[in-house]
């Protein structure tokens, strides 16, 4: 996954781990990126759907409760507005790379306005996977030449290579109009359901307010009156009760777990799982 899909379409911070990254842009919403690197996690919460191909690498995408595994020629849609955390992997000594289009809002709704088709349907907060289809498959590969072009790309072709994206999207499966055509903003939801499911993913507040429905004050407010503590030691306590499950039941180490579970740094990670339970995570593998 491109870092700069990152910015300036996330509203999430970015962390990364000493990488290389190298980026070809055919417009602000077509991009061509490499990451010459071991690792690199994010969390993010795009303001954009985001279709992705992936050229080279391994991925994995966490969301609550759901992992997916992303390799060579596999192209998926990110929904706008979900949760996604993003673990990037070198594979068999190739870099990290591949296509990302972000599918804007306004593109989305002069698309759909033309149709006439509106989506009240809610669909389920999940990767839409389109594996190795060959329309998408071509299609992407047609982009690969245009970015080494010297001179700026036509707007209005980068226009028209957005609109074939969506209308192969569409001849692929129809059902992916609830997810495109879908313009509602996020509405106030149940605070304990959703961060119960969501708690591994490492967002500010004023994030994870947004996504509820809420402001940081309301946030706050509504959250201290149901949990009976601060949100961030409530988050931290969570996280580390997952990965003292996730190294005793399913005998994970703790650099396997640390990312998953909503830490950027294994020392970290150490120091607050030794804070809170009274001996180091690596007493557990010991033991197990």
């Amino acid at each position: 996954m491109p870092v700069d899909c990152v910015i300036p379409s996330s509203i999430n911070q970015f962390k990364k781990i000493t990488m290389e990254f190298i980026s070809k842009y055919i417009s602000p919403e077509i991009k061509l990126s490499r990451y010459e690197d071991k690792l690199f996690k994010t969390e993010v919460l795009f303001e954009n759907h985001m279709l992705v191909w992936f050229i080279s690498g391994e991925m994995k995408l966490i969301q609550a409760g759901t992992h997916y595994t992303f390799r060579a020629g596999d192209i998926f849609l990110i929904p706008r507005n979900h949760l996604v955390t993003l673990i990037n992997y070198p594979k068999n000594g190739l870099s990290h790379q591949g296509v990302a289009m972000h599918l804007s809002m306004d593109r989305l709704r002069e698309f759909y306005g033309k149709l006439d088709i509106t989506s009240h349907i809610r669909v389920a907060d999940k990767i839409h996977s389109f594996k190795k289809h060959p329309l998408l498959q071509g299609y992407l590969s047609s982009l690969i030449p245009y970015f080494d072009l010297k001179e700026a790309f036509p707007e209005n072709i980068a226009s028209l290579k957005i609109l074939e994206a969506l209308t192969i999207l569409r001849t692929i499966d129809p059902e992916v109009d609830h997810i495109l055509a879908n313009f509602d903003v996020p509405e106030k939801i149940d605070l304990s359901a959703f961060m119960e499911t969501h708690y591994m993913f490492n967002l500010s507040l004023k994030k994870f307010g947004y996504l509820t429905g809420r402001s940081l004050s309301t946030f706050n407010r509504d959250f201290r009156k149901i949990f009976h503590i601060t949100p961030q030691k409530w988050l931290t306590e969570k996280r580390l009760h997952l990965a003292h499950t996730q190294i005793t039941e399913q005998s994970k180490k703790p650099i396997e777990v640390y990312l998953e579970v909503g830490f950027e740094d294994l020392s970290h990670f150490s120091f607050a799982f030794k804070k809170l339970f009274g001996y180091p995570p690596t007493a557990l593998v010991r033991d197990h």
